[in-house]
């Protein structure tokens, strides 16, 4: 009798062990990943396509149903009904890449309580904006987030651009460039802090090698590309800029068009482009790229929900990513890449690594304030702030 109760006991709670895990797959099997592209389309090389990619490999490797969505516009209500249109048809993880979508969080977050949704470079300013509307001043430490929306489940992702802009610039001026220029797309606080961080970085290298030089500094107004950005790129380059930080998505197109036709060099942004830059316009093209990490940070988020059932760590913050390694400089969320640099003995992949242990460490502090004019920065590199071109 104990033997049979014994053996009974023992199926009971096989069958219980079983069953807990019959049910952790079919909860891993049951998410159905979209993403919603902003203006741009998976082919922009850049914030969508990085996007994409790293969205369509984490469900391909783990058998997951995927699916991106373009709005048929440039506005809000195009993205939601987009987001309307996922979840209609059974997507319950929606990634969104760029400031844009901090409206479609807003709004479209807490009528899908079942959904997460994942939003890159959607700051606390981007959905303070997108809440308050036209009394919002600009300043997120006068409001309280969760006065005017329930981000309960979403999060959203920013990167500190100013780490990746300074190493670039610093970079840039050490492998021998010290007459400079930028050109941002709109001064939205992410390619501010892009600026930024490249001024602050090519000014510690000039004070540390004795060098002087100009940044020319201007902002495009727009994120792609034309004729009038080209013909102000021709200017800056006339005017004597070795090198420009094309910082703004397609607006790397006017900035190259630009450079090729004076041996100039151009700086990447976001992604590693000198494959993108240097296949369209010419070998050697690029200098390097300031880099955060999309397809790490979407899949490291993806991997957090479908693996790690640990969506309740997250749901409703803002992560801030940046450095998570002084050594391992591959890890990390912000950067310069390891095979897009213009590598040479004045600037070695040594000489970076110890770069990055030295902000990793806090040796070397950065300013992240986007209040305070460019000129702040200014001290052996002269800055010229030119405005907007258009």
């Amino acid at each position: 009798m104990k033997k049979a109760l014994f053996v009974l006991m023992v199926l009971c709670l096989s069958f219980s062990v079983f069953a807990q895990g019959a049910q952790e797959a079919q909860a891993q099997e049951t998410y159905a990943i979209a993403m919603i592209t902003d203006y741009g389309d998976i082919t922009d090389q850049s914030f969508n396509q990085t996007t994409y990619e790293a969205c369509k490999a984490y469900a391909e490797a783990h058998g997951l149903q995927f699916k991106y969505y373009k709005p048929a516009g440039d506005n809000t209500a195009d993205r939601v009904a987009m987001v309307d249109q996922a979840v209609g048809e059974g997507y319950n993880i929606i990634v969104m890449p760029g400031y844009a979508f901090a409206e479609t969080v807003v709004q479209a977050a807490p009528q899908n309580k079942d959904v997460k949704f994942v939003a890159l470079d959607v700051a606390l300013g981007d959905l303070l904006g997108a809440a308050v509307g036209a009394a919002y001043d600009y300043n997120p430490a006068n409001w309280n987030l969760a006065d005017y929306v329930d981000l309960s489940n979403a999060y959203c992702i920013v990167y500190q651009e100013e780490i990746a802009g300074y190493l670039a610039g610093y970079a840039t001026v050490s492998l021998g460039y010290t007459e400079l220029g930028f050109c941002g797309g709109m001064a939205v606080p992410a390619v501010v802090r892009y600026g930024y961080g490249f001024v602050q970085g090519a000014e510690a290298a000039a004070a540390k090698l004795g060098k002087t030089g100009t940044i020319q500094y201007a902002y495009a107004n727009q994120f792609f590309g034309d004729a009038d950005i080209t013909a102000a790129m021709d200017a800056m380059y006339k005017n004597g800029a070795q090198v420009v930080f094309a910082c703004g998505g397609g607006v790397f197109t006017s900035v190259s068009e630009a450079a090729v036709k004076v041996n100039g060099k151009v700086v990447g942004v976001d992604v590693d482009q000198k494959p993108i830059i240097d296949g369209l316009y010419g070998a050697d093209l690029t200098v390097t790229s300031a880099m955060k990490g999309l397809y790490a940070s979407t899949q490291a988020t993806l991997k957090l929900i479908v693996e790690d059932n640990a969506w309740d760590t997250v749901a409703g913050k803002i992560g801030n990513l940046g450095l998570v390694s002084g050594t391992d400089v591959e890890s990390n969320f912000v950067g310069i890449p390891m095979e897009g640099t213009e590598w040479s003995d004045s600037f070695t992949k040594a000489d970076y690594t110890a770069l990055v242990n030295d902000i990793y460490t806090g040796k070397i502090v950065i300013s992240n304030d986007t209040t305070v004019s460019v000129d702040t920065f200014a001290g052996a590199l002269a800055v010229k702030d030119l405005g907007n071109i258009k």
